[in-house]
């Protein structure tokens, strides 16, 4: 059989990678992929949201029998429910599961109506309004856009003329565009944050390893939020008993509470949550694959991803028992674009040296020009290790960064280590 991914990004890279492995898979698409694919698997140069087109390629290539969807704009806008309706096998939420990540409003009022362990929230559609209710909360507070930017519309202000500047930008000079029309103001909750993503059929669910990601753009964890610039795993914070609790009072309650809304969700769900030593709560959902998480997982999984996929879609993931996973250590560094996650340029020649045979590379920002390896995003390529040893996976990862060069290139300084 043939199989199709939709997305671009460093998780498919990885995920192509896993699948090649597996001797019943024959062909790899990827609808748009990247640069550094080739060779792996045949990039087709179609928007993730150009469903005509897609179907059409679908259409035409009858030995694709499996279509992964990735991208939250692909998923909120139905193209997995499209699929399926042209008799075409997709794994992946459909768009009414996915408002958990594309509505902040959404998934606050689901936690609020089943009691599932959540911050404090007031939603803002005026400028005005939000801005005089941020004067009198308690700081730190969280400012979050409504609508979907890939990890970017978080802001953690620490007094009330941050959050003036947080609000002004994203409200009235709108930042994030129509993503920004309304507001989430919510309370930050001190803790430990962790992503644990899990297969669901909307009955089973089995969650995989927690990992710790770097969304701060500087060190120290400073700077604009964004999708990711690192991961480690294990999380030390996250013990049995916090897993067993999440798993009690988040993960369950969250797939029961779709199903009495009358949505089945079916797909891999994140859930980011606060971990403290004696609680946990979850402050966003995340309806995919999440990216570094998934660059950090796949290749620890030994269940065959294409049978996690296939059970899902048949909603018997039970008969697969659970997930085997590896308990190996990993780390993995995002190199980005100047500038990201604001304006950049792209188009910047990027050189490779000989990298240890251990460590892998992810590629996301990339493509090919006349053979020439070029950026062409903002989180452009990934290093990752694993081992017995974080800090020797984390050591091993920034040595290997320093054999990638290109202008402009940025990475944090700081994951999973002490500088």
């Amino acid at each position: 059989m043939d199989v199709l991914l939709i997305g671009s990004r460093g998780r498919e890279h990885a995920m192509a990678l896993e699948l090649k492995k597996d001797p019943r898979i024959n062909t790899i698409f990827c609808i748009p992929g990247n640069g550094g694919l080739a060779g792996i698997a045949t990039c087709i140069k179609i928007g993730v949201t150009d469903f005509d087109k897609i179907l059409e390629f679908l259409d035409d290539n009858p030995n694709i029998k499996l279509t992964i969807v990735n991208p939250d704009e692909s998923l909120s806008g139905g193209l997995v429910e499209l699929l399926n309706s042209r008799g075409h096998r997709a794994f992946g939420c459909n768009a009414a599961s996915a408002q958990l990540e594309s509505s902040k409003s959404f998934a606050h009022n689901l936690c609020k109506k089943y009691g599932i362990p959540s911050p404090q929230y007031v939603v803002f559609d005026d400028y005005t309004r939000a801005k005089k209710y941020s004067q009198i909360q308690k700081y730190p507070l969280v400012i979050k856009t409504e609508g979907r930017t890939a990890g970017k519309g978080i802001m953690f202000c620490r007094n009330p003329k941050e959050a003036e500047t947080a609000l002004y930008d994203v409200m009235i000079a709108e930042l994030f565009g129509e993503a920004g029309k309304k507001v989430d103001i919510e309370e930050f909750v001190p803790g430990d944050r962790v992503i644990v993503m899990a297969f669901t059929d909307g009955k089973a669910i089995y969650p995989l390893p927690a990992v710790n990601n770097y969304k701060r753009v500087y060190d120290g964890d400073l700077g604009m939020s964004t999708a990711g610039m690192g991961a480690s795993m294990p999380v030390k914070a996250y013990t049995p008993e916090i897993a067993k609790k999440a798993y009690e009072t988040i993960f369950v309650p969250t797939i029961e509470a779709l199903k009495a809304e009358g949505i089945v969700y079916q797909g891999v769900i994140g859930f980011s949550l606060i971990v403290t030593p004696d609680s946990v709560k979850v402050v966003d959902f995340i309806c995919r694959f999440c990216d570094v998480e998934s660059q950090l997982i796949f290749s620890q999984i030994k269940t065959p991803l294409l049978d996690l996929f296939e059970a899902v879609i048949d909603k018997d993931l039970s008969r697969l028992g659970g997930i085997d996973v590896t308990e190996n250590c990993g780390v993995c560094v995002v190199a980005t674009s100047g500038g990201y996650p604001l304006e950049y340029t792209k188009n910047y020649k990027i050189s490779i040296g000989e990298v240890d045979h251990d460590v892998r590379l992810y590629h996301a920002g990339t493509k090919l020009v006349d053979g020439e390896l070029r950026t062409s995003g903002g989180r452009v390529i990934t290093v990752a290790c694993w081992g017995e040893n974080i800090g020797a996976c984390s050591e091993k990862v920034y040595k290997n960064l320093q054999k990638i060069y290109y202008d402009g290139m940025h990475y944090r300084k700081d994951i999973a280590r002490t500088i």
